[in-house]
């Protein structure tokens, strides 16, 4: 998706569009909507979009630019590779916690919000190589072991710590990024064997 150069201040405001989504979901939400909730006059919207689509599109991309900034900044941190891993889990269900709306008007309508192998190259790039890298490294160290295909094995931790987080969001309506944190890497460090 290329689009205009959105400033500062209007990426925040478009940010908001989630709530009108949200609350009337894709095929009940206008442009009209979209530009009272955040705002921004609906010429300004069709300057930088093409329509609600493409908004729903680029707040899924900022979802993921949330995401990849934290896996970034955890994987050049110090620690064992086990460790920074231990904090990305943390840290996906954080942004998925803080951004609630977003994430459930995104399951909704993912099928809508772009098109599906370009979702799939931003993921692999936010969390899927950066973790696949993680855990070649995990092995190194010695904090890591046992693990035979990297791809493989952090598209599973992705779908675990993002399935996690979306059930509590849809199931409960909201996410403990805490204890659904505990979970998930209780689950990856520990596996469900008894102790």
């Amino acid at each position: 998706m290329t689009l205009r150069p959105l400033p500062s201040p209007l990426r925040e405001r478009v940010e908001l569009a989630v709530a009108a989504f949200a609350e009337k979901g894709f095929e009940g939400t206008r442009m009209e909507d979209v530009a009272e909730v955040t705002g921004v006059p609906k010429a300004t919207l069709y300057y930088h979009f093409q329509g609600k689509e493409q908004i729903l599109s680029w707040l899924l991309a900022s979802l993921l630019r949330d995401v990849a900034d934290e896996v970034q900044r955890l994987v050049a941190s110090p620690g064992t590779a086990l460790e920074r891993l231990e904090a990305i889990v943390r840290a996906q269900l954080r942004v998925m916690a803080a951004r609630p709306d977003a994430c459930r008007v995104l399951l909704a309508d993912v099928s809508r919000a772009g098109r599906i192998p370009e979702i799939a190259a931003a993921i692999g790039e936010a969390f899927l190589l950066p973790v696949a890298r993680l855990l070649a490294e995990g092995r190194a160290d010695g904090s890591i072991g046992g693990l035979v295909d990297d791809e493989a094995t952090s598209a599973a931790i992705y779908g675990a710590v993002t399935v996690t987080g979306l059930h509590h969001l849809v199931a409960h309506q909201e996410l403990d990024a805490g204890r659904a944190g505990d979970i998930v890497v209780g689950l990856l460090t520990r596996g469900l064997r008894a102790p």
